[in-house]
């Protein structure tokens, strides 16, 4: 049987390979065997520095995710933010494969994004299993917005790195559609819009730093 303890040391070691260990991913990537476009100097920056504020955005969904894991009472619950965290840890690679591919780096504000990204997704699993999904709702819906923005600063030929922001789009959608079959509430606007305003921070520290 696992302990509280046990589950702190798990979460201890998630944060460690998800912020200092290479991603890796059991699904190809979407860019996978897709030929390399001619991007210039400036435009090669920009998509990288637009993946690096994507890449941020993972390190975060996966701290959300383990910390409305650790405190969630629900198992189905639990096992749901379990999963998801999983498949979001894709992105997480795909992400990181494509930076490296532009020249690019990630933030290193990693850190930083990890740990209030777990406090609140604990806080989030401690208000009781409709917010906590209500949390994932709203969370990616946030995240489709932000991708289609992305979607359309990327440079027009950057044709694989608008592959993975496609493919991360629609699994944030079906994340989201779970948790509110699984019975998820909208949050309170006041929480919604504060969510906002962090993840501005977020968006805007990644791209630059």
């Amino acid at each position: 049987m696992t302990t509280f303890v046990d589950s702190l040391l798990i979460q201890a070691d998630n944060a460690l390979r998800t912020l200092l260990a290479p991603a890796s991913a059991a699904t190809p990537s979407p860019a996978r065997g897709m030929p390399d476009t001619e991007l210039t100097s400036a435009e090669r920056a920009h998509a990288a520095a637009l993946m690096r504020v994507n890449h941020a955005g993972e390190v975060c969904a996966q701290a959300l995710y383990q910390g409305q894991a650790l405190t969630a009472s629900n198992p189905t619950v639990r096992s749901h933010m379990l999963e998801a965290a999983r498949e979001e840890g894709a992105h997480l690679a795909w992400s990181e494969a494509r930076i490296k591919e532009l020249g690019g780096r990630t933030s290193v504000l990693n850190p930083l994004w990890y740990a209030g990204s777990f406090a609140m997704g604990a806080l989030a699993g401690r208000a009781g299993e409709r917010w906590n999904l209500g949390f994932v709702m709203e969370t990616e819906r946030q995240v489709e917005q932000h991708l289609e923005g992305h979607l359309q600063q990327l440079p027009p030929t950057d044709d694989k790195s608008r592959a993975v922001l496609n493919q991360m789009k629609a699994d944030e959608i079906r994340h989201g559609h779970a948790a509110q079959m699984l019975g998820g509430s909208e949050l309170p606007l006041p929480v919604r819009l504060a969510m906002k305003a962090v993840s501005k921070v977020m968006t805007v520290g990644a791209y630059r730093i």
